[in-house]
């Protein structure tokens, strides 16, 4: 009796450690894959660069998470299920039939406690440290349940191919772009984030998404130098002007020759007036021509990330956009790229900004047709789509699918537009209220 005892005893230590020891590993299960799936590869490249092990090691896991996360549901699922066997068995031993109820209860309480919400929890507040720290064992884990993982994997998408579901191994569920897109727009929700700071950052990426057709100067209000004009006019034009580049035509506007940089005109005619001994009468002779800089011609598709990095390595600031057919169609600088990121950049020579949006007492806001509906959005926070045009009065004329008359009223996207004011078959101004 006293032997039988001891072994029930033995049996029972046995087992309860063996419960205890399978809900350790499923809580180290657990947490590895909340921590592995929830950490910041940008902070884990951050540590590993400084040298840590762990943090080089979950990078190169976490490049295949179908696998990863494969790996790991199979070990903890392993253990949660045994341990679930043997608290079973233990309490069908101590309590009869009634055992496997309370064996039932009591496993998931434990189960629920400490091997789902505390390891997942410590985890989530933890994620790039817990990650950094268990990689160097789920490693071993991945290799060893690999086999097994790897024949569920062709099983389930064989499964999946039968109901017409194409499983792409390779795809990621979010693109990065829209990960950080989103995490902005949450923390800005949140507080945490400025909504400065948040289109700064939005546009940046999205430099490599937009073309310089997007942003460019119309040709219409690009400022040119007629070549075949008198020295002095030239001069009180360029003095007149608030830019300091001003491309150069001769006979037809769409025949650009060159580009006049203020300075060198300026330092071109200063010589010839002190230097010839003429005074300005030496102007007669000056042909603006021989100062001109030569004119750098881009394709309207150029996305504004390659325009940028072309600036930079040219070190130009201003270049004439063309069509596929070599037709002027505007100008675009380094500014207006640098806009796009930091918002509207103005100097002591700018006047007063043609595309500010004015609030009326009434609560609508008077925008100029010109101003592009990513600025209006980025200005007001809202959410006009700009697929089918780049500018406001471009939307309105896309979506009346006319040339609408003064004071004509549509409604469209959740907005009231009345038109203000129409030049030619320009709307020049318009009145928009939220709905």
């Amino acid at each position: 009796m006293d032997a039988t005892g001891a072994a029930l005893d033995l049996t029972f230590w046995m087992t309860a450690g063996a419960i205890l020891g399978l809900l350790v590993l499923s809580a180290f299960f657990s947490g590895s894959e909340t921590a592995l799936t929830a950490a910041s590869r940008a902070k884990l490249r951050a540590q590993a660069e400084k040298g840590s092990r762990g943090a080089q090691t979950a990078l190169g896991i976490t490049e295949d998470n179908e696998r990863l996360i494969g790996s790991v549901l199979l070990g903890n699922n392993l253990v949660n299920i045994l341990a679930a066997s043997l608290a079973t068995a233990l309490f069908t031993r101590m309590f009869g039939e009634g055992g496997v109820a309370l064996a039932t209860l009591v496993m998931t309480l434990l189960v629920l406690i400490f091997a789902e919400v505390l390891p997942k929890t410590y985890a989530i507040t933890n994620a790039e440290t817990a990650a950094a720290r268990t990689a160097p064992l789920i490693v071993w884990v991945i290799r060893i349940f690999d086999p097994v993982v790897s024949a569920v994997r062709w099983l389930v998408r064989l499964l999946l191919r039968g109901f017409g579901v194409q499983a792409d191994p390779d795809s990621h569920i979010l693109a990065v772009r829209e990960e950080i897109a989103g995490a902005l727009y949450l923390g800005q929700s949140e507080g945490v984030v400025e909504k400065e700071d948040r289109d700064r950052i939005l546009g940046a990426l999205d430099l490599g998404e937009r073309a310089v057709e997007e942003i460019m100067l119309h040709r219409s209000r690009i400022e040119m130098i007629d070549a075949d004009e008198p020295a002095p006019a030239i001069l009180d034009q360029c003095l007149r002007s608030n830019h300091t580049r001003l491309p150069l035509y001769q006979d037809d506007p769409d025949n650009i020759i060159g580009v006049v940089h203020a300075k060198d005109l300026l330092r071109a005619m200063h010589d010839l007036v002190t230097k010839s001994g003429k005074g300005a009468e030496a102007l007669a002779d000056f042909d603006v021509r021989s100062i001109a800089r030569k004119p750098y011609f881009v394709p309207e598709t150029t996305t504004l990330d390659e325009q940028m990095r072309q600036f930079l390595r040219m070190r130009s600031h201003f270049a004439l956009v063309v069509d596929e057919y070599g037709t002027l169609e505007g100008l675009i600088t380094l500014e207006d790229i640098l806009e796009e990121i930091v918002g509207e950049i103005v100097d002591e020579f700018d006047p007063e900004a043609d595309h500010v949006v004015r609030r009326t007492p009434e609560g609508d806001y008077l925008v100029d047709g010109a101003m592009t509906i990513r600025d209006l959005n980025r200005a007001l926070d809202w959410t006009l789509p700009d697929e089918a045009a780049n500018t406001v009065a471009g939307l309105v004329i896309h979506e009346a699918q006319m040339i609408p008359s003064v004071d004509q009223v549509f409604i469209f996207h959740g907005f009231r537009f009345q038109v203000l004011a129409r030049k030619d078959n320009r709307i020049t101004r318009l009145k928009i209220r939220k709905l």
